[in-house]
């Protein structure tokens, strides 16, 4: 399995809007960004579904620099 198939699976938290979140972030944006990015985002998914909903629902932020960027660019998807 490719690394952004693994990724895919761990997109995948059981609760349909991190899903499709999560998910957008790898198909818009992981091919474009570079190895501190991609590592970034694999950090990311090791983070527990209450704390990401919070993050991405803008009810708080990350004390992760790498974090926030990415959370930023999910947040504002429509604008990317």
């Amino acid at each position: 399995m490719s690394e952004e198939g693994r990724l895919r699976w761990r997109c995948r938290r059981g609760m349909r809007e991190l899903d499709q979140l999560l998910g957008w972030w790898l198909d818009a944006r992981y091919a474009q960004v570079g190895d501190e990015a991609r590592s970034a985002f694999a950090a990311l998914l090791e983070q527990p579904d209450p704390e990401l909903w919070r993050w991405l629902q803008g009810h708080g932020a990350s004390d992760d620099a790498r974090f926030r960027r990415i959370i930023d660019e999910i947040r504002t998807r429509d604008h990317v």
